[in-house]
């Protein structure tokens, strides 16, 4: 099992190595992006967004499949005005908490056990919106 999996363990920690040095999960670098004073993280951003359009281009243009070979299908997506009020949310929980849900492990791993309490209010969060999904308003 762990060597089935041994390629996405080590995609995961070069990726936490690399959230680590590139100071993404530092507490620090994600309100001085809040409060407007540092180009730090709008730059990964930003980076993150043309590496994503690239490499989405890339894999509809040349057919690329999985690992596995599987097609790999992007469904179109639809707007809806929950998004802007889930955006909202979750901007205020990162920049009340210093952390999103991607570096939270590396957070974790690097010795920050107090976001241990993030995680799980992200976990609960995740409940809630489940339980109340079919509630809320499109």
């Amino acid at each position: 099992m762990i060597l089935k999996n041994l390629k996405y363990i080590i995609a995961g920690t070069l990726f936490g190595i690399i959230a680590v040095k590139s100071e993404i999960i530092s507490w620090f670098r994600i309100q001085e992006m809040f409060r407007l004073t540092s180009f730090h993280m709008y730059g990964v951003i930003g980076t993150a967004v043309v590496v994503g359009i690239i490499s989405i281009q890339i894999i509809k243009r040349l057919n690329i499949k999985t690992l596995s070979g599987e097609k790999i299908s992007i469904a179109p997506k639809s707007f809806q005005k929950g998004q802007i009020y889930g955006g909202l949310i979750f901007g205020f929980g990162w920049a009340i908490t210093g952390a999103c849900p991607g570096p939270l492990f590396a957070q974790i791993g690097s010795g920050f056990g107090v976001i241990t309490v993030t995680l799980l209010s992200a976990i609960l969060g995740t409940w809630v919106y489940g339980y109340f999904r079919d509630k809320l308003p499109n």
